[in-house]
């Protein structure tokens, strides 16, 4: 009878240490899981505020009467696309669209500044050099918001692929996510030339 009582003891007993290890591994997995969330909300937050920078810009922009419209429309057009694209952060495909949408439109926008710099009433609106020196900032957050989206990405990666949290994470359902990644091309040294004459 003792031997039974023990046996039933022992077994009770690695049923409670499974189940609390259990527990505090998929606690680590959800906890992990929502600043991953909170990670990529905040990214999504710098690039709205870009975009809203750059919907203050177009509106002065557009003020211009003798502006070039089709550098302006092409902004515009990528804007609209970039702002469409829903992101699901567990599905690296709407991130890389996302991103691709993000980089577009910061392109468009670049040559938008580029041909802006060919008009003297526009550069010396006030808006329009408020425009400049905020995002200079904007980018800076960008770039902050995706390292830090990355770092935990990559602390919750090593928690679903990590004994024994890669068993419980697939008990779970929960999957590694994707990391974000640099622009296509982005590693070569882009080619800088001063045609001074």
């Amino acid at each position: 009878m003792k031997t039974k009582n023990l046996g039933i003891i022992v077994i009770v007993g690695i049923i409670l240490v499974l189940g609390g290890c259990g527990c505090s591994q998929y606690n680590g997995l959800v906890t992990s899981d929502q600043q991953v969330k909170q990670l990529w909300s905040n990214v999504e937050t710098n690039y709205q505020r870009r975009t809203d920078l750059y919907n203050s810009v177009i509106k002065t922009i557009e003020g211009s009467a003798n502006f070039e419209k089709s550098t302006l429309k092409e902004v515009i057009d990528a804007r609209s696309k970039a702002t469409s694209i829903q992101v699901d952060i567990n599905d690296p495909e709407t991130l890389a669209k996302y991103q691709a949408a993000q980089a577009q439109l910061q392109g468009a926008f670049s040559r938008l500044m580029a041909v802006a710099e060919a008009y003297p009433d526009l550069k010396t609106t006030k808006a329009f050099q408020d425009f400049q020196t905020q995002i200079e900032g904007t980018e800076n957050r960008i770039n902050i918001a995706r390292k830090d989206y990355n770092a935990g990405v990559n602390a919750y990666n090593l928690k679903v692929k990590t004994f024994p949290g890669n068993l419980f994470a697939g008990m779970f359902g929960f999957h590694e996510k994707a990391y974000y990644q640099a622009d296509p091309g982005s590693e070569k040294a882009p080619d800088i030339q001063f045609n001074i004459k």
